[in-house]
């Protein structure tokens, strides 16, 4: 999967889940531009290779556009955008005004539509890739952080969509992830006995790695996946035990 001379735009690559996803293209090759608004602490790099970082809002069209150009005038080309910026404070439904919860659908969703609107003629040039960043949290309820879900089943919906128009020119996927281990994990599942509590609930036993995130990243974006589009691909280590296994009192031993 070496994606040599390849340019490739990960959006929220500076920290967590999307500095994994730009080191594994880093890795595999390419020439890697990161966006966020505010620059890493520290440079996203892997085996002397170094991520360019370039500061956007991806919530406001014109810059979008704007950063698009610019990078495109700088290495000449684009050939895969990730939508990896996102997340959400925990927060119930009501116990915050709908222009908090609306944010959240903001940064989710029309973020990662107003990036591939203007990567699109960029990319459609270089017969490039869209992965989508989706969640779990977009297929099942997900109390706390609603807004979340609800902008992440939008946003599978909206890769479908894509595919099918953008077909055969620009492929569009979806990784639909579970739970990964990053320096943020403590805020939503506490210390480390709280992390590895939450591990033990999936079936492989414990959080996916940045890195492996990464690794189906630069797959769906390879000549690998030539013949995938309108795909989501699950990277949730088997995804979540039926609580109902546990509460029943039939087919246990004793």
């Amino acid at each position: 999967m070496q994606l040599d001379g390849r340019v490739v735009v990960v959006t929220g690559g500076t920290r967590g889940v999307g500095a994994g996803i730009a080191r594994a293209f880093l890795a595999a090759g390419a020439r890697v531009v990161v966006c966020a608004r505010r620059p890493p602490e520290e440079p996203v790099e892997v085996g002397g290779l170094e991520a360019e970082f370039r500061p956007v809002d991806l919530r406001d069209p014109a810059a979008v556009r704007a950063f698009f150009a610019d990078a495109v005038d700088a290495y000449g080309r684009l050939d895969a955008l990730v939508n990896n910026a996102g997340g959400t404070p925990y927060r119930l439904l009501g116990e915050g005004e709908a222009e908090r919860h609306a944010r959240v659908v903001e940064l989710n969703l029309v973020a990662p539509m107003n990036a591939s609107l203007a990567a699109y003629e960029h990319l459609r040039a270089a017969g490039g890739a869209v992965v989508m960043v989706g969640s779990v949290s977009g297929t099942r309820p997900s109390p706390g952080t609603a807004a979340y879900g609800a902008a992440k089943a939008g946003l599978e919906n909206l890769a479908r969509s894509m595919a099918v128009e953008w077909a055969p020119d620009v492929r569009v996927n979806t990784l639909v992830l579970g739970m990964v281990r990053t320096e943020l994990s403590h805020l939503h599942y506490g210390d480390e006995g709280g992390v590895a509590a939450v591990g033990r609930t999936v079936p492989l036993g414990r959080l996916a790695e940045p890195s492996e995130v990464g690794d189906a990243a630069v797959f769906l974006a390879s000549e690998r996946a030539a013949y995938i589009t309108g795909a989501s691909l699950l990277v949730h280590g088997g995804g979540e035990r039926p609580a109902f296994l546990d509460a029943a009192t039939a087919n246990k031993e004793t």
